[in-house]
């Protein structure tokens, strides 16, 4: 369990540091130059959306955690294809996402801390 659970953490590192910006606005640009190259790339680079379903079937775990880290990661990736294309037609992004926040430290990495706790709420570990 611990090996999947560390497997979790290193493909969300993963994830945090390619879409890595200082604004949310740079966040989405960095999406939208990898989904721009090629949108199964842009699927490709969300491992960890295939990891969470790979781990729950192989564990057959389908509980709240699980099943809720899988959604939210979905309902993400679904926001950010949205946003692709929107970009892609031209709409400036701006008008996709008025609020440009600053990307700190934490705010940055927060899913390296949300998704693997989750899981090891799912798992059972964390009770």
């Amino acid at each position: 369990m611990i090996t999947l659970f560390i497997v979790f953490v290193v493909f969300e590192i993963f994830e945090s540091t390619w879409q890595k910006s200082n604004t949310l606005h740079g966040v989405i640009l960095n999406n939208y130059k990898l989904y721009s190259k090629s949108i199964f790339l842009f699927f490709i680079f969300h491992i960890s959306f295939y990891y969470s379903i790979a781990i729950s079937i192989y564990l057959n775990n389908f509980n709240f955690w699980m099943s809720s880290i899988i959604i939210v990661k979905f309902l993400d990736i679904a926001f950010k294809l949205t946003m692709m294309k929107k970009l892609g037609e031209g709409i400036n992004i701006v008008e996709i996402m008025p609020i440009n926040v600053k990307m700190s430290l934490i705010f940055r990495y927060f899913n390296v801390i949300i998704y693997p706790l989750s899981f090891l709420f799912a798992i059972g570990i964390l009770l």
